[in-house]
C-alpha cells in the first residue's frame, strides 16, 4: 500500500471519485434486469465482496460494584466461545479495568499467592483480563484512582507478580513527565507489536491476526486532570476543549498506522461521555471502530437481552460517517462484566466496513448472567478455570464483610451513576447527611455538608424481576442467611461497594458567596442526559437552580437548614433569592466536605474542578488523623465508617431508613427549576 496516508485507496481522492461510477453502474444493471425499472420488480443492489472478517470482542468500567464475581466468570465463558468460533479476534477493553474496592482489595489477602504469583491490591483484576487474553487497553480514569506509583506496580512484573501481559495506550497523553511511567512508555513502544508491550504503555499498537495488521489507539477523556491522580502525566488537550481540538490530538497516532499500510483501525476511547465518542467519529479519519468507556452506557441491538434491572440507550452498533465518507463504527457495553461487547466486522478489498453485512444475531451486547450464558449453550462451569479460581476466592474474601451489619433501610438507596450525577438521590443525601452529623462530633458549629455525586459509585439495594422479564423492581438489600444478613441489613460490603473511595473528610468555612459558587460549579454543566462526576449531594441545606440560565448564574435559591449548626433549630435562613443575597455575603458557615474535593491539584482547582482554592478563610481541619497513609473501613475520619456508624445510630432493623428515592420532578433538596416548580424555601 502507499506509504502516504492521502494517496491510499482507502482515503484517496479516486476511490471517493470511483464510488459515483460504480453505484451508476449497478443502478443500470438493475434497471435492466427490471425491465426498464418499470417498478413491478426491485432487485437488491450488490454489496461489496467481503475481504477480510474481524471479530472484536470488548470491556470497560468494571467499577461500578455490581457482581464481579460471578460475571468475570461468565464473560470468560463467553470469550473463549466466541473467540473458539471465530479465529481473526482481537479482545480489548476502553479502560477504568478496576476500581478501588472491595473486590480490588480482596487480592491482598494471602489465600491468593498462587494465583497471582504475589498477592496487592488489584492484582486480581488485572489476572483476570491476563487470563482472558485482552490485549489492549485504553488509560480509564480509576486506572489512575490511587496514582502513578500504583498505576505503575500494576503494569510492570516483578516479585513473582507478571503485570499487565497487554498495553495501556493513550495517544493524547505524554507519559514522559512522570518518574513512574515514562520508563514503561518509551517513543519506540508506539506502533509495536502489542504483544511485546507486556508491561508496557504507548500511544497505539498494532494486533497482527493471522497475518493482517490491526491498528490499535488510545485516547482518554482531557478531564483526567480534575477526576483523578496524573501526577506527570501531561493530558492533551484541555479539559474545556472541543472534540475537533481532541479529534487533533488522536489523528496523528492513525495516520502513523495507515501510513504504515494499515487500513483497519480501532479507537479506545475512554471519554467519560458517548456523546465526545459520537463526535470524533465524525472528525476522525481512517477509523473504523471506536469502542467508547468512561460513561457506562449501555448499547444494545433487538436481539439482545438486557439484564433486569438495565436500561438500553442507544442502539449497538451506532454508525456514523468520518470526513472521508468511510464508515465508522461507535459500540460501547455497560460496566462490571455484565456484558460482552461482540462485533464482527466484515471489510472490503478497501479496508472499509461493509455495514450492510452486520448481522444482529451475532453482534451486541452479550449478558453475562445465567440467563445470557444459555443463550449460547453455557453456565458458569463453561469459565476459564484460572479465572474462576481467582474469583472464588476473592468471592470467600468479600463474603465475611457482609455479615459484619450496620443499620437498615427498607428502600432501594439509589446511587446509579444516571441519577446521582444528574439529581437529587436519597443515597446521596443520606450519605451527606451521615458526614455532616460526623463531622458534628469533631466541631459542634458545622452546618453544611457537600460531596460530589461521582463520589459514589453504586446503589445499596437489589433488583427483583420476574423469570424472563426485562424490567425490575428495586428494593432493599437482599438476606445472606450464611452471614446472618436479613433482607434491608446493611453491611461492610455494601457500604464499600457503594463508597468505594473512602474519601477522607474536611472541614473548611465558606462564605454565603463561596458557598453559592460552589453550587454554580457543581450545576454548571447540567443536560438532561449528563452525569458529571461533580454534581453535588447535599445536606444542610437547600437549593434550586436553572439549567437555562448561564454557567455561573444558574442558582435561583438558596437556604440553609439550621446555620447555627446542632441545637435548637434557629432556621430555615434564605441566603440567596431573587438575584440577591439576603444575608450579608461575607456570612460564614462550617461545613464539610471530601477531602477529594478541597484539596487544591496540580491544575490549580480542587477534585471535580470545584474552586475550593478561592475560599478566603477555610480554616481547614481534616478528620482523618495526620500520618494515616492507607484508609480502611474503620479509619477515623474516612466517608465509610461516617456512614456505618450513622446507619448504626439512626436505623437500626427496628427502625430502618425509610425515604424512598424520587424522581427529579418531586426532589425538594435540589430542585431543578427544568423539572419541576420553585417550592423553596
Amino acid at each position: 500500500m502507499n506509504s502516504n496516508p492521502s494517496l491510499s485507496p482507502r482515503r484517496s481522492g479516486a476511490w471517493r471519485l470511483t464510488r459515483p461510477l460504480i453505484a451508476a453502474t449497478l443502478m443500470g444493471a438493475v434497471l435492466a434486469a427490471c425491465g426498464g425499472g418499470d417498478g413491478n420488480i426491485s432487485a437488491p443492489v450488490a454489496l461489496p465482496a467481503t475481504d477480510y472478517t474481524l471479530q472484536v470482542l470488548h470491556v470497560s468500567d468494571m467499577d461500578s460494584g455490581g457482581d464481579l464475581v460471578a460475571n468475570s466468570q461468565g464473560l470468560s465463558a463467553l470469550v473463549a466461545k466466541f473467540r473458539s468460533e471465530q479465529p481473526n479476534t482481537v479482545f480489548v477493553s476502553s479502560g477504568d479495568n478496576y476500581i478501588p474496592g472491595p473486590f480490588f482489595n480482596a487480592a491482598d489477602d494471602a489465600s491468593l499467592n498462587t494465583d497471582l504469583g504475589a498477592t496487592g491490591a488489584g492484582r486480581g483484576d488485572i489476572e483476570i483480563l491476563n487470563l482472558m487474553g485482552l490485549q489492549a487497553s485504553a488509560v480509564g480514569n480509576h486506572d489512575l484512582d490511587l496514582g502513578t506509583n500504583f498505576f505503575a506496580s500494576l503494569i510492570k512484573a516483578g516479585s513473582g507478580w507478571r503485570g499487565t501481559q497487554f498495553p495501556y495506550l493513550g495517544a493524547n497523553l505524554n507519559l514522559s513527565g512522570d518518574s513512574n511511567l515514562a520508563s514503561l512508555a518509551n517513543v519506540a513502544n508506539d506502533g509495536a507489536e502489542a504483544s511485546t508491550l507486556k508491561g508496557k504503555l504507548a500511544k497505539y499498537s498494532v494486533i497482527t491476526v493471522n497475518g493482517e495488521r490491526i491498528g490499535v489507539v488510545g485516547a482518554s477523556t482531557p478531564t483526567l486532570p480534575s477526576i483523578t491522580t496524573v501526577g506527570g502525566i501531561t493530558v492533551s488537550p484541555a479539559a474545556s476543549a472541543t472534540a475537533d481540538a481532541i479529534a487533533a490530538e488522536v489523528q496523528p497516532a492513525v495516520n502513523a498506522l495507515v501510513a504504515s499500510g494499515i487500513d483497519k483501525v480501532i479507537l479506545l476511547a475512554h471519554m467519560q461521555q458517548l456523546s465526545v465518542e459520537q463526535a470524533l467519529a465524525t472528525r476522525l479519519r481512517g477509523v473504523d471502530l471506536i469502542v467508547a468507556g468512561g460513561s457506562n452506557t449501555g448499547l444494545y441491538d433487538a436481539n439482545d437481552r438486557v439484564r433486569p434491572g438495565d436500561t438500553s440507550r442507544g442502539t449497538y452498533p451506532l454508525q456514523y460517517t468520518s470526513p472521508a465518507n468511510e464508515p465508522v463504527l461507535v459500540v460501547n457495553v455497560d460496566a462490571d462484566y455484565k456484558y460482552l461487547g461482540r462485533i464482527v466486522l466484515p471489510f472490503d478489498d478497501k479496508g472499509r466496513v461493509i455495514t450492510g453485512k452486520l448481522d444482529s444475531a451475532v453482534n451486541g451486547a452479550w449478558a453475562t448472567d445465567t440467563d445470557g450464558l444459555a443463550r449460547v449453550g453455557l453456565t458458569l462451569a463453561d469459565a476459564m478455570p484460572g479465572v474462576s479460581a481467582i474469583a472464588t476466592k476473592i468471592a470467600a474474601v468479600i463474603a465475611a464483610k457482609d455479615g459484619n451489619l450496620f443499620g437498615a433501610a427498607s428502600v432501594y438507596l439509589e446511587g446509579d451513576r444516571v441519577f446521582v450525577r444528574n439529581q437529587e438521590t436519597n443515597l446521596g443525601t443520606l450519605s451527606a447527611e451521615a458526614n455532616l452529623a460526623y463531622a458534628q462530633a469533631f466541631d459542634a458549629t458545622a452546618t453544611l455538608s457537600l460531596k460530589n455525586g461521582g463520589g459514589i459509585r453504586s446503589s445499596i439495594g437489589a433488583v427483583d424481576a420476574p423469570p424472563g422479564s426485562t424490567t425490575g423492581v428495586k428494593g432493599p438489600t437482599k438476606a445472606n442467611a450464611s452471614v446472618g444478613k436479613q433482607a434491608g441489613d446493611i453491611s461492610q460490603l455494601d457500604i464499600e461497594f457503594a463508597l468505594k473511595f473512602n474519601n477522607g473528610l474536611a472541614l473548611v468555612t465558606v462564605t454565603a458567596a463561596e458557598l453559592k459558587s460552589l453550587l454554580e460549579h457543581g450545576v454548571s454543566d447540567w443536560t438532561a442526559t449528563s452525569t458529571q462526576g461533580k454534581f453535588p449531594q447535599v445536606a444542610g441545606l437547600k437549593f434550586a437552580f436553572d439549567p437555562t440560565q448561564p454557567a455561573g448564574s444558574r442558582v435561583t435559591t438558596l437556604v440553609v437548614d439550621d446555620p447555627d449548626g446542632p441545637g435548637p433549630l434557629s432556621g430555615p435562613q434564605v441566603v440567596y433569592q431573587n438575584g440577591a443575597f439576603a444575608v450579608p455575603s461575607t456570612t460564614a458557615y462550617r461545613m464539610v466536605t471530601l477531602d477529594f474535593l478541597a484539596t487544591v491539584g496540580s491544575n490549580g482547582t480542587g477534585g471535580d474542578g470545584y474552586p475550593f482554592q478561592l475560599l478566603s478563610a477555610p480554616a481547614r481541619a481534616d478528620l482523618v488523623p495526620v500520618g494515616t497513609t492507607t484508609k480502611t473501613f474503620s479509619t477515623v475520619g474516612g466517608e465509610q465508617d461516617a456512614f456505618a456508624q450513622y446507619m448504626k445510630a439512626r436505623f437500626p432493623r427496628t427502625a430502618p431508613y425509610s425515604v424512598a428515592d424520587t424522581p427529579i420532578s418531586l426532589d425538594g433538596r435540589i430542585q431543578n427549576l427544568s423539572q419541576r416548580a420553585l417550592a423553596l424555601p
